[in-house]
């Protein structure tokens, strides 16, 4: 699996996260701080990330910044994304079943190295609800989007 990463600095568990997806056997796609060449900026960055899930480069992203909102807002305004922030495995394991979330934003400031695992965990441990009700969610949040 493809994970594209984007970052806006290089503090907390920016670089410990590639290193554990590498770990995990996880190929991965590096924006923003991460990468040598790309505008560091968590908006920049952060929607670098989200268009390579829906253009295909990449089957997931993770988003990072000092507290992960700007990150997710910034991943959520493109179209076919559905980020979510979570700051626990819980959170992360829900977003993936409940709202078939494609991309995880993560804060920089409040994710130890022990809470990064377990969000991984759950989030890699989760799949997509295929109950009628959550589709229907998801698809509306599709018609959303649309402007409909």
């Amino acid at each position: 699996m493809r994970i594209s990463v984007a970052a806006d600095e290089c503090v907390g568990v920016a670089k410990k996260l590639v290193k554990e997806l590498r770990r995990r056997g996880f190929e991965t796609i590096a924006h923003g701080a991460l990468s040598d060449t790309e505008r560091d900026d968590w908006a920049w960055a952060s929607a670098a990330a989200a268009r390579d899930v829906v253009e295909g480069r990449a089957d997931q992203a993770i988003v990072c910044c000092w507290t992960g909102t700007g990150a997710s807002m910034a991943a959520n305004k493109v179209a076919g994304v559905r980020a979510a922030l979570c700051g626990d495995a819980a959170t992360a394991a829900g977003a993936r079943k409940w709202n078939d979330a494609n991309v995880l934003a993560l804060s920089l400031r409040t994710t130890s190295g022990a809470v990064l695992a377990e969000i991984l965990d759950a989030w890699f441990g989760a799949v997509a609800s295929v109950e009628p009700d959550d589709r229907a969610n998801i698809a509306h949040l599709s018609k959303i989007e649309r402007g409909h």
